[in-house]
């Protein structure tokens, strides 16, 4: 029997959902452990590929502006531990990788569907990234990620 999977989609205003992963070093980050800090988390489909490093050098060329403004930036992706250290050691990544290799993250957030590579369909990460506000609350939800400037679009919200 084939495993449906439901999209949960959430909106501006919704709750963000809260979770416990390990990032790469195999410490637990909760959403909670955020509460009175703005936090971009960011889900991206695969460490060390082409768009996703753009994505996350994007974030941490630009890391002063986030710390300014108060943000705390997140990284998700179902990579494991290992792969997520090696990603954030190779490219000096100032902030933590979930590696949500059981993808509880991914499925709450609602980030997990079909994609189209190369005339190719499966199943994947659909790169999004969520701003979440001090109460929790999701602030933004931006599904066009633009890689090399993703800081100007969170930013300029």
């Amino acid at each position: 029997m084939a495993k449906i999977r439901i999209m949960i989609k959430l909106k501006v205003g919704d709750t963000a959902p809260e979770f416990s992963v390990k990032d790469q070093d195999g410490n637990t980050i909760s959403l909670k452990d955020y509460k009175g800090k703005k936090v971009v988390l960011f889900f991206y489909p695969k460490a060390s590929t082409p768009g996703c490093t753009a994505e996350a050098c994007n974030l941490r060329d630009n890391w002063e502006q986030f710390q300014e403004k108060g943000y705390q930036i997140l990284g998700a992706s179902a990579d494991s531990e290992k792969r997520q250290s090696n990603f954030k050691n190779k490219y000096d990544l100032p902030f933590p990788l979930l590696a949500d290799e059981d993808k509880e993250v991914i499925e709450a957030y609602g980030v997990w569907g079909p994609k189209k590579f190369m005339g190719k369909e499966y199943e994947g990460i659909n790169r999004t990234t969520f701003i979440i506000d001090e109460n929790g609350l999701i602030e933004e939800i931006i599904t066009k990620v633009k890689t090399k400037d993703h800081t100007s679009q969170i930013l300029q919200s």
